[in-house]
């Protein structure tokens, strides 16, 4: 990365901690007018940082070597079909699995947030499925926290010398769940005027957790199964992008 860009990522940092913080509001993807404005921006602004980044990590993977396109669109199209799919709850509201996971193992976190903004966009437009307003929100959640917790569980694993396809379904399911803890926790940011933030935190953790824990165990198999496929058919191009170090997958 060059100084230049380090610099904008900096710069960038700074704007989002300058005007991205809120004092007090009063207000899965979040839906159109669940967050009131000031959250909404917030959110917002916390993303750009990283999806500043996360471009500049794409471009670099993609000069580096240009065969990692093709691994980079599976992790694109992996998430928008998975977190299309939404689950009914019994709590009223509905679940959805992520698919952020599989892209963090292969890229890094960074690239993720930048696949995230795009698949969360078109499912807004196309689908009604989250909203524009909500836009910077639903990326922080999906797209930033929980690919941040599957790249460093994932890179924590492989240090432990955890078995790879373990190492790759804790890191999807535990990936998958921090999302749906982050979600809660814009909600119960935006929504705890009649009562605390602990307790609304509480409730919103609980609308989702029936659905969301096998949810994210399905997620973890899935993930596994593209995996053990890609180790089997494309070990070239995991070399590419660094998840295979020359032999075969073990």
């Amino acid at each position: 990365m060059t100084k230049k860009q380090k610099l904008l990522i900096a710069a960038a940092f700074g704007f989002s901690a300058t005007f991205g913080i809120v004092p007090t509001a009063y207000a899965m993807h979040i839906m159109e007018g669940a967050l009131q404005a000031s959250w909404c921006v917030a959110w917002g602004l916390l993303a750009l940082p990283f999806l500043i980044a996360g471009f500049f990590s794409i471009r670099k993977t993609v000069e580096k070597n240009r065969r990692s396109l093709t691994l980079l669109a599976m992790s694109g199209a992996f998430i928008f079909v998975i977190s299309s799919l939404k689950i009914p709850s019994v709590s009223g509201s509905c679940s959805h699995m992520t698919g952020t996971g599989l892209g963090a193992i292969l890229f890094g976190a960074l690239p993720v947030s930048v696949l995230g903004i795009i698949v969360l966009l078109f499912q807004a437009l196309l689908l009604a499925h989250g909203g524009l307003t909500t836009l910077g929100a639903n990326t922080f959640s999906m797209a930033i926290a929980g690919p941040f917790v599957s790249w460093g569980l994932f890179a924590l694993f492989k240090k432990l010398h955890l078995n790879r396809r373990a190492a790759v379904f804790f890191a999807a399911f535990l990936g998958d769940l921090f999302t749906y803890c982050v979600t809660a926790f814009q909600l119960a940011l935006a929504h705890n005027s009649a009562t605390t933030l602990g307790t609304a935190l509480r409730e919103n953790l609980i609308i989702f957790a029936g659905t969301q824990i096998p949810l994210a165990v399905i997620e973890g198999i899935l993930t596994v199964i593209i995996i053990i496929g890609l180790e089997t058919y494309a070990q070239p191009e995991l070399r590419t992008v660094g998840y295979l170090k020359g032999g075969n997958a073990k």
